[in-house]
């Protein structure tokens, strides 16, 4: 079985995220393509997707959030992610489960002698009568339930009932509480569940954004238990290989896995991509030594397609910190790419940009 190492494995996720080469598709097909894009930080789809495409408009994505054709709603992980309004409608229900078992893992003492089914049922009427934010159904349904806490409550009514965050939220240059609607009332269609199915498409959708992989890394991804039956089900479609470590790696056959000396170019991603999270296994990306950093909110630079700085914004000015030594060559590649991004970002005077010192 043909060995895939680090690099090799590095160059395929580049290419399949639209990180080798930007792509001429648009936000709707990338979103679709990337199964979702991360979205706890409300402006980092737009910072995803400028680093993806070419051309990308801000405002094309805008309207697609204004006219529900992508939504805003918990999902993989119990995370925020931002997905098409047909991936929304099949995934929610899938995930209920998971949602419900993070909830707990987080809330358990305070929602120990509550029904959550009772629960969801009042929470859905909070919510079809507006656009509530959490800590006002929180704060009312603490008036039936006083023993636990309003976040709690908050946290089980948009976990329980199946919710999209709303416009403002999420629109470029906008800061905006999140305000929740019925997922169903938003997109005009209830939620399907056909698990089986849904398994099965999920596999095949990781593996053309995320492939070549390793189940660990699909289970990594996307939260959900109970997919080996899905993978067994589709194996017959699939190619495999291994990594280094000697763990089985699945692809689909036709898609792309570039020649290791393929040149990467640098770019820029938002806090907690799916490029670096997407993994149980991320030393294709970034060193084990930084790995903690992709769960603490840090933005990174990847640099000849490896994570190598960390990004931030402050007072007006691009700031990237090396997490190793960078070379002439590295600075300048850097700079250039963030002069870019400096004028993309609303919140960057044009142009400014500072490298720190290198790492030794």
């Amino acid at each position: 079985m043909t060995v895939l190492d680090a690099r090799a494995l590095n160059r395929a996720t580049l290419a399949r995220q639209h990180l080798l080469e930007r792509a001429a598709v648009s936000p709707c097909d990338a979103v679709a393509h990337l199964a979702g894009l991360q979205a706890q930080e409300p402006q980092a789809p737009f910072i995803g997707l400028w680093s993806r495409l070419d051309p990308f408009d801000p405002a094309a994505l805008d309207t697609l959030l204004t006219d529900r054709r992508v939504a805003r709603l918990h999902l993989m992980r119990r995370t925020v992610h931002l997905v098409t309004a047909g991936d929304a409608l099949a995934w929610r229900l899938r995930h209920g489960a998971l949602l419900r078992q993070r909830l707990l893992g987080v809330y358990r003492a305070e929602l120990t002698d509550i029904d959550l089914d009772a629960l969801a049922v009042e929470a859905a009427e909070l919510f079809a009568a507006g656009e509530p934010s959490m800590p006002d159904v929180g704060r009312t349904l603490a008036e039936r339930y006083p023993d636990a806490g309003h976040r709690a409550l908050g946290e089980a009514a948009i976990t329980e009932v199946p919710v999209v965050q709303t416009p403002p939220r999420g629109l470029f240059g906008t800061t905006a509480g999140a305000r929740y609607a019925l997922l169903a009332t938003w997109l005009g269609t209830e939620p399907h569940l056909l698990s089986g199915r849904v398994d099965a498409e999920l596999v095949r959708r990781y593996l053309a954004a995320y492939g070549p992989a390793a189940s660990a890394d699909l289970r990594a991804w996307c939260g959900l238990a109970g997919l080996p039956a899905a993978v067994a089900a589709v194996r017959d479609e699939l190619v495999s290989f291994r990594d280094e470590r000697g763990r089985e790696l699945l692809d689909l056959p036709d898609a792309p896995r570039p020649d290791p000396d393929t040149p990467a170019p640098v770019r820029f991603l938002p806090a907690f991509d799916n490029a670096v999270l997407g993994y149980d296994d991320r030393s294709r990306i970034i060193d084990d030594a930084h790995r903690l950093l992709s769960v603490a909110g840090k933005r990174f630079v990847l640099l000849d397609g490896r994570v190598a700085a960390t990004w931030t914004v402050a007072g007006g000015v691009l700031v990237v910190e090396p997490l190793r030594r960078f070379t002439r060559a590295d600075r300048s590649a850097v700079t250039e790419e963030g002069r870019a991004l400096a004028g993309f970002l609303p919140d960057v005077e044009r142009g400014r940009v500072r490298v720190a010192s290198s790492r030794t």
